[in-house]
């Protein structure tokens, strides 16, 4: 199989393009899609922009931060810092965390950590051996979330960029109709609008198929870690994610189209309005009296 643009030996065929492309174009390629949807998503222009990037470790969120550095090294109106989340996972985040270190010492980017320990006084070991009510996951992800927004709170961020793919955004999407939780699938980012308390997440990579990630953080080297969180099996959306899978195997591009179903829906519904208060615990935006975070961690302002 040769490149369609150059004819030298292709690495990677696109399926719902149908174009094989060798390994200098197929890097232009994924930095000419982050770039336009960067571009999309981010308000560039004022004074300053201050980007922080939440960093797992992992081949998205550490993909993520390399084509930000790439792509605004040389703008002196903009800065990048990265975080990292320990959720205290016993054999799983540290080696995460020594792979964002590297990554960020590489680049010469500030990075932070901020664990569940010091901001809740639990990790999720302790958490999953308690009695939980549904996957460790439905705990995780509004805790996740919650110190994400205060980092880049502390970080004085204007944006806070998420290492999301195409595959995990359609799952995310389809877990939403699935629940029949609309408000929760409308307020899904990228955000455009700004709302007090809430810094506005990013995701450059949500048009960009994992399997290209990957292959992306492969060619160009970049420092990543390749574990899976042991309590990954247990989430919901593991189904939701055969399914799409299924889907797309036999109707390329089916991801990209549940995308693109999404995007236009926003662009007709304001997703602001399904925030209208804020957390009578801790004071976030929350779409209820208590939000999912401190729900999780069993407070109650009855």
């Amino acid at each position: 199989m040769n490149c369609d643009i150059c004819g030298r030996k292709a690495v990677f065929e696109n399926k719902p393009g149908k174009m094989a492309l060798c390994k200098m174009h197929f890097m232009e390629n994924i930095e000419k899609r982050f770039r336009q949807e960067l571009r999309r998503e981010v308000k560039f222009g004022k004074d300053f922009t201050r980007i922080s990037v939440a960093i797992s470790g992992g081949k998205d969120s550490s993909t993520l931060l390399y084509l930000l550095h790439s792509t605004l090294k040389r703008r002196r109106d903009v800065e990048i810092k990265a975080f990292t989340i320990d959720e205290g996972i016993q054999g799983y985040r540290s080696s995460g965390l020594e792979s964002a270190r590297k990554l960020c010492d590489s680049l010469g980017i500030s990075h932070k950590v901020i664990s569940f320990r010091e901001a809740f006084n639990t990790e999720m070991d302790m958490v999953v051996k308690g009695r939980l009510e549904g996957s460790p996951c439905s705990y995780c992800g509004p805790m996740r979330r919650d110190l994400m927004n205060r980092m880049s709170i502390d970080l004085n961020a204007d944006y806070v960029a998420l290492g999301i793919n195409l595959d995990d955004y359609a799952q995310s999407i389809m877990m939403n109709v699935i629940r029949g939780d609309f408000e929760r699938m409308i307020r899904m980012a990228p955000h455009k609008r700004i709302v007090d308390g809430l810094v506005p997440r990013i995701t450059p990579l949500r048009k960009i198929y994992e399997k290209e990630v990957k292959l992306y953080a492969i060619l160009a080297g970049i420092e990543h870690d390749s574990n899976w969180c042991p309590y990954a099996m247990q989430a919901q959306r593991n189904r939701a994610r055969d399914l799409i899978n299924e889907l797309e195997e036999e109707r390329p591009g089916t991801k990209l189209a549940i995308e693109g179903f999404l995007e236009r829906l926003q662009e007709r519904i304001d997703p602001v309005h399904v925030i209208t208060q804020k957390c009578e615990i801790c004071g976030n935006p929350s779409n209820g009296r208590v939000c999912s975070s401190c729900a999780k961690k069993g407070y109650s302002v009855d």
